[in-house]
């Protein structure tokens, strides 16, 4: 291990005795921004150097007390990224020009990244179909995860990768990062506090997907291509088609979810959170009115709904039919918040500065700071691995619903299907290419 480098439990043992011989204990706010040596950074590597990636480990450099050590992705360098390039060496070069140094290491396999022993955290913001072999790969490597949403492809991915999180006690972030909005905050105490009475019923509004292909849609064998083949990895190895490839791989269900399960790690994670049912989820679940896309490359639904109840007779709705955003209703009167604007049925609730009760919801001073200061003080991240798992629950749920064409009874408890064979082997069905296997 480099002498400039400091492990995360020799961090953590430096940082908890400075706090017992200090006289005070500056804030993680303060050290956010204060200058930091680099031996006493958190050390932090990124896996998935693409538009999104690249963007997530921006925030991580804008922290003094972060040191970036080093990229992965399958490609050295793509143009994916709206006249950009991107890839794992124009991100090390990025790292290297912020630093004023040279590149950062790189690498085109995540388990070599993995396995630094000078590395604390690893940053996940590869496709969604890669989202849980990564992140346990890092878990049980010792390292604390900073994942996109949605945290995983399958739903027995996201049961695995939050059961190894609490096994390592690691501190795990999702990329939901509503959650740290104080917006998104506000509206959850109105409702948590009662303002708007008992809840009735909650609207999900998210994206309507892709009817026409966003790109060239020729295919092309790419199958003996090492780069392709491991951009692949778990995934069916299907023909190289640009349209679907780097951000556009989200509206094909070999790698995302389209833009229901893109979109459910935020909305629903706000309604989830507003409901207190982040560690609960629906008890019944019906999909209706999804459409089949017209394009030739992908094949998420366009349209999409899915209908959920819950405890105590609580209705959601989860789609492209609603308002974007999440609508809450209750006895009293309603409250409606999305990015950048908030709304209510009485206007004074909307303020920021209106004081809704007594109970407080988890206050981040950031997404990327919250995690931050998990790793230093293991207090759990704002947006922990099973709070995004079950967020997006529903949506896997809405995806069996539709594939069956029936409602399913859900036990949030056990996480099961009830009564229902068919449709249990469907939830807890893994489709991982060999030799990408779970466990």
């Amino acid at each position: 291990m480099k002498k400039t480098q400091l492990s995360r439990r020799r961090f953590l043992q430096t940082t908890a005795l400075t706090a017992v011989v200090a006289p005070t204990i500056v804030p993680s706010s303060v050290l956010g921004r204060a200058e930091v040596a680099p031996s006493n950074r958190i050390t932090v590597g990124l896996t998935g150097s693409g538009s999104r990636g690249t963007g997530v480990m921006g925030s991580f450099l804008r922290e003094a007390d972060v040191q970036v050590i080093a990229t992965c992705d399958p490609y050295e360098t793509h143009g994916g990224g709206r006249n950009k390039k991107l890839g794992r060496k124009p991100a090390s070069e990025s790292v290297g020009k912020k630093y004023g140094t040279k590149p950062c290491d790189t690498y085109d396999d995540f388990r070599k990244l993995c396995a630094r022993k000078d590395l604390d955290a690893v940053i996940v913001a590869t496709p969604d179909h890669w989202h849980a072999l990564q992140t346990l790969e890092a878990l049980q490597n010792g390292k604390d995860v900073y994942c996109e949403k949605p945290i995983t492809h399958f739903f027995a991915e996201g049961q695995a990768v939050y059961r190894e999180a609490a096994k390592q006690k690691a501190i795990f972030q999702t990329g939901s990062q509503q959650r740290s909005d104080r917006r998104f905050r506000h509206a959850v105490e109105v409702v948590l506090n009662g303002v708007i009475g008992k809840v009735k019923e909650v609207q999900v509004g998210l994206p309507k997907g892709h009817d026409s292909d966003r790109g060239d849609s020729t295919e092309h064998d790419y199958s003996t291509r090492a780069d392709y083949q491991m951009w692949t990895g778990p995934a069916p190895l299907l023909p190289y088609v640009a349209a679907r490839h780097h951000w556009n791989w989200r509206w094909h269900l070999s790698y995302g979810g389209g833009q229901l399960m893109d979109w459910i790690g935020h909305h629903n994670d706000i309604c989830h959170w507003a409901l207190g049912e982040d560690k609960g989820g629906p008890t019944r679940v019906e999909a209706k009115n999804f459409t089949k896309s017209k394009s030739k490359s992908y094949d998420a639904p366009p349209h999409y709904e899915v209908h959920c109840e819950y405890a105590g007779g609580i209705k959601t709705s989860i789609g492209s039919h609603n308002r974007m955003g999440v609508k809450v209703i209750g006895e009293d009167g309603w409250v409606y918040v999305t990015r950048g604007r908030m709304e209510a049925s009485n206007p004074t609730w909307a303020k920021l500065d209106f004081n809704a009760g007594k109970q407080k919801a988890y206050a981040s001073p950031g997404h990327t700071r919250n995690f931050l200061d998990g790793v230093k003080s293991r207090k759990e991240a704002i947006c922990p691995a099973e709070t995004a798992h079950r967020s997006i629950t529903p949506g896997h749920l809405g995806y069996v619903s539709n594939a069956l064409g029936r409602a399913l009874k859900w036990d949030p408890k056990k996480e099961q299907i009830i009564g229902d064979k068919e449709a249990s082997a469907l939830i807890n069905k893994l489709g991982h290419r060999k030799p990408w296997v779970l466990g």
